[in-house]
């Protein structure tokens, strides 16, 4: 029996936004680990945590920006990143949506799923900017960034390990295609969950907070609002 449950629709769809309200997601997840120096909250961990508060409570989709051109050639190139990855490997991709867990409001959006050697892994595909490709293939290994992201998405499936592509098309043929993995490390698996646990806690004290002043409110008007 799968730990997760998959959403049945396409990603961007009005269904698909539907499935995420409200939860933690993969892509906005370093947002939770967002710190400050003076050790207070971070500026942009209180506003996902609103984000999500807001959610829950309006039943729309709240912090998605609009697609940038590095978004859309990112999304475009996808599918050549597959293809790339699958002949370098001899792993073939399985698509993938929107995962969630069942008793967690948390989930993530996965480019695919792999198999290797019997292990269970995910993958991750990027297609940055040329300086950025350059960057990563010179560092020979995970990006930092990014991280928090595939974590969260191995805490989600289970997944054993992740690995991540980085793809430009417009770079000599021997440099497209950057390939590094990272093994899942339960100890920073356990910690990710805490954090993320700890996190929801917030959210769903802030949104009885909220409803409590909603309420408050509406009987405040009642009472003012002439007949």
């Amino acid at each position: 029996m799968s730990r997760y449950i998959v959403s049945p629709h396409a990603q961007g769809t009005d269904e698909w936004k539907k499935d995420r309200l409200g939860k933690a997601t993969g892509s906005a997840i370093a947002a939770i680990f967002a710190t400050v120096k003076s050790g207070g909250e971070a500026a942009a961990r209180a506003d996902y945590r609103i984000d999500l508060v807001y959610e829950r409570i309006t039943g729309e989709s709240q912090g998605i920006e609009s697609p940038t051109k590095d978004m859309e050639w990112g999304t475009a190139q996808e599918p050549y990143a597959r293809m790339a990855y699958e002949m370098a490997t001899d792993r073939m991709v399985q698509e993938s949506g929107f995962v969630y867990l069942p008793n967690v409001a948390a989930g993530c959006s996965v480019a695919g799923s792999i198999h290797d050697g019997g292990r269970f892994g995910i993958w991750e595909s990027k297609s940055p900017k040329k300086r950025t490709h350059l960057e990563y293939l010179l560092g020979k290994k995970t990006p930092a960034k990014y991280i928090p992201q595939i974590e969260h998405n191995l805490w989600i499936t289970g997944a054993q390990f992740c690995d991540f592509t980085s793809f430009d098309p417009r770079a000599p043929d021997a440099l497209q295609l950057f390939i590094t993995r990272y093994e899942r490390d339960e100890a920073r698996i356990r910690a990710h969950e805490a954090a993320v646990l700890k996190f929801l806690m917030e959210v769903k004290r802030d949104e009885k907070s909220m409803l409590d002043l909603i309420a408050q409110r509406q009987a405040e008007l009642e009472v003012t609002t002439p007949f």
